[in-house]
């Protein structure tokens, strides 16, 4: 059995611990095991007994309580939390020196299939103008979404590999901005409602337009992602690994 510390008391840590008390192997018994969960209660976390992974789903402010916790106990880590600065993301980094850890704005299956088709469609469609949107609840506190990040950095770098030149994004537009660059990728960003989560990327060109949707009715579908993540990233030698490289590496 796997034990696990959750970081985060919300909707997505609420439901995360609850798939993994219910989680069966094929002889019946269980996968995990919730040593403890804490929210910004962050005393408790380093009073937190050692488990053998750390799953947070909660505010970039928690970063360097999970960052003390993983390096008092060598656990692994499978982060979900957006929002982090360069700065911090560069912590995350460095803790991959001593203790597998996984960093994804998205643990969705769907959306890792987006990335690819991502790809695919720049490569494919050379000079066509791409556009990223998202559409998230009203609750969510980031801009733009850990997805749409991801999405951005796989069109920049498929442009940059194709030798199409230096691709940058644009975050919205407002006012007389004059002609679109054919080296900006824009990326707005929705708020409202409940909805889970929607991200499309846009391929326009001369007389015709390619469209990718990825679009979550649940938030179950980023659990699911991230406690089959969980389960193969312990007993990883210490690193930084992918979403893609634990799942289907």
């Amino acid at each position: 059995m796997i034990s696990v510390v959750i970081v985060g008391t919300g909707r997505m840590g609420t439901l995360i611990r609850q798939t993994a008390e219910a989680a069966r192997g094929v002889d019946g018994a269980p996968v995990f095991g919730v040593a403890a969960q804490v929210g910004f209660e962050l005393d408790e976390l380093a009073a937190a007994p050692a488990a053998d992974a750390i799953i947070d789903f909660s505010n970039a402010a928690t970063l360097d309580a999970v960052d003390a916790y993983v390096r008092r106990t060598g656990a692994a880590l499978v982060s979900g939390t957006t929002g982090y600065t360069e700065e911090q993301l560069g912590l995350l980094h460095a803790l991959g020196e001593v203790a597998p850890v996984l960093h994804s704005g998205n643990y969705s299956i769907g959306v890792a299939a987006l990335r690819h088709l991502t790809a695919q469609a720049v490569r494919e469609l050379p000079g066509f103008d791409v556009e990223i949107t998202e559409t998230h609840h009203n609750q969510k506190v980031d801009a733009p979404s850990g997805t749409a990040k991801l999405l951005l950095d796989t069109v920049i770098e498929e442009e940059a590999a194709g030798d199409r030149g230096d691709y940058h994004p644009v975050f919205g537009r407002e006012g007389m901005v004059g002609a679109r660059d054919p080296r900006e990728v824009g990326v707005h960003s929705l708020r409202g409602g409940t909805v889970a989560g929607v991200h499309t990327v846009g391929f326009f060109g001369e007389d015709e337009e390619v469209t990718l949707t990825h679009r979550a009715t649940s938030r179950q579908i980023f659990v699911n992602g991230a406690l089959a993540a969980t389960a193969k990233l312990v007993g990883k030698p210490a690193g930084f690994y992918t979403f893609d490289e634990i799942l289907f590496g």
